[in-house]
């Protein structure tokens, strides 16, 4: 499997990176997208996981011109021509010998191979001297993250998690590396590429696990890292849903197993969200999450709510 970006690509990784960070000081959001996502027809209906995601820069508060700052990796043609064809910024990410295609089920051979292809890719970019926000595309963007992530610049990396555990700083929490923003700089390279170097070491574990399995043995005191981990009360998922309609900025279809579960979800999610914008400033109507049942029996399990 070829890995050298350097020379696949000589200058349109760099041209794609600058265009995307015009005017926000070397910093973009990055999200990697395959046919899967943009593609999937569910159940008959012609929305998709990317159209999904797309969606919700247009729906939330102060998102939509972060657009011009999305980077789409699209790591197959056809995902590479829908990007292109919505006149996104796009870049191609080629892996010689791998099909990364279809819809990669959680903790499939495949799905971990993907994963592993993400890491290095970002490592790249962090090596080029670029900060970024690196989403999932089952991630909907409510309102404006930049305006929630702390702008304090010791800060290496600020990290999602699935539980939060009421302190920014134990490095007790589940991450979630669906959402995450790290600064380029010597630490944050140096564990990217420690991370990336464990990959033929951790046989049936996806890159998450490793990265946990780093954060239990010190890697963040080790190279001197300062390390965020962020509140669900704003970056919310399907895990532990945010409790305040008024704070919520981002969520994740984290707990989910599929993408026809994570669509069906996300959908009566983003109908939530326009039920509150719909409502006066000082109603007093209290509005709850629909339950992520189609997500919940994902996992074969019965009906309830998550979170």
């Amino acid at each position: 499997m070829s890995m050298n970006i350097n020379e696949a690509y000589g200058d349109d990784l760099e041209k794609a990176l600058a265009k995307a960070s015009k005017g926000n000081n070397k910093t973009l959001i990055i999200a990697i997208v395959n046919k899967a996502y943009v593609e999937q027809d569910v159940k008959g209906d012609a929305i998709t996981m990317f159209d999904l995601f797309l969606s919700s820069f247009w729906l939330g508060e102060g998102t939509r011109s972060l657009i011009d700052n999305l980077l789409i990796v699209a790591v197959d043609q056809i995902a590479y021509d829908r990007c292109r064809f919505l006149r996104l910024n796009c870049f191609r990410l080629e892996t010689n010998g791998v099909d990364f295609e279809g819809e990669k089920i959680y903790m499939s051979q495949e799905f971990i191979k993907m994963m592993w292809r993400r890491t290095f890719f970002l490592l790249e970019v962090l090596k080029r001297g670029y900060n970024f926000i690196f989403t999932d595309t089952d991630v909907m963007w409510l309102r404006n993250p930049f305006e929630k992530l702390s702008k304090n610049e010791t800060e290496d990396l600020q990290i999602s998690v699935d539980i939060y555990l009421d302190d920014p700083w134990s490095e007790k929490h589940l991450i979630n590396t669906g959402f995450f923003f790290v600064r380029s700089n010597n630490k944050t390279i140096s564990l990217f590429d420690t991370w990336y170097g464990k990959k033929d070491n951790s046989t049936r574990k996806k890159e998450q696990d490793v990265l946990l399995d780093l954060i239990e043995s010190g890697i963040f005191g080790h190279l001197g890292l300062k390390v965020r981990f962020l509140d669900t009360l704003y970056f919310s998922g399907f895990c532990q849903d945010s409790k305040d309609f008024m704070e919520v900025t981002t969520i994740h279809a984290n707990c989910c197993r599929s993408i026809t579960a994570k669509v069906a979800d996300l959908k009566a999610s983003l109908h939530d969200w326009k039920q509150f914008r719909k409502l006066e400033t000082n109603s007093i109507i209290n509005l709850h999450w629909t339950s992520h049942d189609w997500c919940w029996q994902s996992w074969g399990r019965p009906n309830r709510t998550i979170g």
